[in-house]
């Protein structure tokens, strides 16, 4: 199945180029670099979920290294990730708020009915079943998940 937001991707990457805007074509070829890649890794063709998925990872990769720019006193670097990091935001949806990803965690613990941390596997797994799971970060999910749990 074909990927709109795949296909909007490249059409900025054109945009870009024609603007002569050295960052966005840059940061816009990597995440559709990334795209491809994911993709022959999985073996399968390119959808939204793919797309999505390697969009989030790209911008946890760059905010990861922002922690370590800004340890090692970098302020140019945290800059520029910051700008790509911008620049592919664009492209995800908004994550769900947190009242809401609590409502779904607490949801999720009385289905598979957790009882302590050993069982936050099952929980994170229910949670990745559930429609919403594009827009739910799993980062903040398993903090919340290791707080609700004793």
């Amino acid at each position: 199945m074909p990927s709109p937001l795949y296909d909007r991707i490249r059409a900025d990457i054109i945009t870009a180029m024609k603007a002569r805007d050295s960052v966005a074509t840059t940061t816009l070829r990597t995440a559709d670099a990334a795209i491809k890649r994911a993709a022959m890794d999985a073996n399968k063709e390119i959808d939204d979920a793919l797309a999505l998925a390697s969009l989030r990872k790209s911008v946890k990769n760059l905010t990861d290294a922002n922690a370590e720019f800004t340890k090692g006193g970098r302020a140019d670097l945290v800059a520029a990730n910051d700008a790509e990091i911008a620049l592919l935001s664009k492209y995800l949806p908004a994550g769900l708020d947190v009242a809401k990803l609590e409502a779904l965690i607490v949801e999720a613990i009385a289905t598979t009915g957790a009882q302590s941390k050993k069982d936050m596997g099952k929980v994170i797994a229910a949670l990745k079943q559930r429609p919403e799971a594009g827009l739910i970060d799993f980062g903040a999910a398993s903090k919340l998940v290791q707080a609700k749990l004793p």
